[in-house]
């Protein structure tokens, strides 16, 4: 076919075109090219040639189904065309828009609860591009059943975060790839006990050899990465320590959320009834009951300051005390290893707190403060040839007393002040692991009780995410 040819055979291809399919054509391509000039890249402007002879010209047979005899192949075909088509929308909503997201763990309480299950929008601080683009859009890193990966590691994009309504502000509640999940052990990758800690736990070799018990040792790109949430108690820049429960930010002693709670040792005139706890919000599984009362009952339970002042006014609690929280508890396990050996949960970063990289500053580097810039220098910001050596800092290879940050670090805890894994055991989380911020909870389901009692909890459903913002 000569081009003469083919102008008259494309203009009467247009020229059959209902005036609906025209429209739907219209609005398709608009919304494409309106996605083209948020991504920033004029080569996928070359896609309107494709959707145009999807709508329109329709030289690619890609419905040659709907013309067969073979009623059972048409049924079938259009099955998969529809499944096709729901796909490629999901994996742009979930991508580029924002998903669901379950609550797992109880570090968020009573802020966010065990079951809730939330809208996590990704346009407010700008979608990530996926840097794993070839991938399953249903499921996170993992096919069900097969337990193989639902993502293909080529090709892949360097990070790139489209514009958003704002930035990242401290008292966020975000959900973000997990820092240390980069090296994973197959089988306890939903364990708190992460790969970092089975290693100093097990040893290097007893994890990386016995696969029978830890499964196979993977690496995950950071959009692969399992999702945590936590709220941000330090921006990029600021100088963060805690003293005695409070989060001082720049010297300044920052707000505590409404609903954050700590363990507390109570003693009590009766014993704690699961309706009594149910009534205060108290998961079941909070309440630890403690020997060596007397002839009173005694518990550790993590309360907010209102629920704890509920049980003093209507006379249940007779004493309560903070659980001590001692530097030895945590040894070994808080970041950064070493410097942080006698800071505590309630009492860390040390006299002067630690700053926070922020892209674009640069900080001086010695072999004191190293182990707090390690891991974002080698791992995050790509400069593995980096150590101390003979009390001179290296990066890449040549010695250096100075560093420029590539990217803003943020520092996060849950409001269960007492049992979050955090930003106080695995350190700064990177812009680039950033996935977005819950806006409201979908549906919450209280895995403590059957669905005729009280297991759907109805109250929940499209309420705030974060209410203390």
């Amino acid at each position: 076919m000569n081009f003469k040819t083919f102008k008259t055979d494309l203009a009467q291809r247009c020229r059959n075109i209902r005036p609906t399919r025209w429209w739907r054509f219209g609005i398709v391509a608009l919304l494409y090219t309106l996605w083209c000039v948020w991504m920033h890249n004029a080569w996928l402007l070359l896609g309107l040639i494709l959707l145009f002879d999807i709508y329109i010209a329709g030289y690619i047979p890609f419905t040659w189904w709907k013309k067969s005899k073979n009623k059972v192949l048409r049924t079938l075909m259009g099955w998969v065309d529809a499944i096709v088509y729901a796909l490629i929308l999901v994996y742009f909503i979930f991508n580029f828009i924002g998903q669901n997201y379950q609550i797992p763990s109880s570090s968020l309480e009573k802020t966010l609860l065990i079951g809730d299950y939330l809208f996590v929008n990704k346009t407010v601080y700008g979608p990530r591009v996926p840097m794993t683009p070839v991938h399953f859009p249903l499921v996170h890193n993992k096919l069900p059943i097969l337990e193989t990966d639902s993502y293909l590691d080529s090709p892949s994009n360097s990070y790139h975060r489209l514009a958003g309504f704002r930035d990242v502000e401290i008292g966020d509640i975000v959900v973000f790839n997990f820092p240390a999940g980069d090296t994973v052990a197959t089988k306890f990758e939903e364990s708190p006990r992460y790969y970092d800690i089975l290693v100093k736990e097990d040893g290097w070799e007893e994890v990386n050899t016995n696969k029978a018990k830890y499964g196979d040792i993977v690496y995950r790109p950071v959009d692969r990465r399992t999702n945590f949430v936590k709220r941000v108690v330090g921006m990029p820049g600021q100088r963060f320590k805690i003293v005695n429960d409070v989060i001082y930010i720049d010297g300044v002693p920052y707000t505590q959320p409404e609903n954050a709670q700590f363990n507390y040792i109570v003693f009590t005139s009766r014993p704690l009834t699961d309706d009594y706890t149910r009534s205060l919000g108290i998961s079941r599984v909070d309440v630890n009951m403690l020997d060596g009362a007397g002839s009173g009952y005694a518990y550790l339970i993590p309360l907010t300051r209102q629920a704890l002042q509920t049980m003093i006014d209507d006379g249940t609690v007779t004493e309560a005390f903070r659980q001590p929280l001692r530097p030895e508890d945590t040894r070994g396990y808080l970041f950064p290893e070493g410097l942080s050996d006698n800071w505590s949960l309630s009492n860390y970063g040390g006299t002067v707190g630690i700053w926070i990289p922020k892209k674009g500053e640069t900080l001086r580097l010695t072999p004191d403060n190293w182990p707090l810039y390690e891991r974002v220098i080698r791992n995050y910001e790509g400069h593995p040839d980096s150590f101390v050596r003979d009390g001179q800092v290296f990066v890449d290879g040549q010695p250096t007393d100075t560093y420029t940050f590539a990217m803003d670090y943020y520092f996060m805890m849950g409001d269960n002040r007492d049992n979050s894994q955090d930003s106080r055991f695995w350190g700064f989380v990177p812009e680039d692991h950033i996935v977005g911020t819950p806006m409201f909870v979908l549906v919450s389901f209280d895995n403590e009780h059957s669905i005729f009692d009280g297991g759907i909890r109805w109250s929940r459903i499209f309420s705030d995410a974060n209410p203390d913002k």
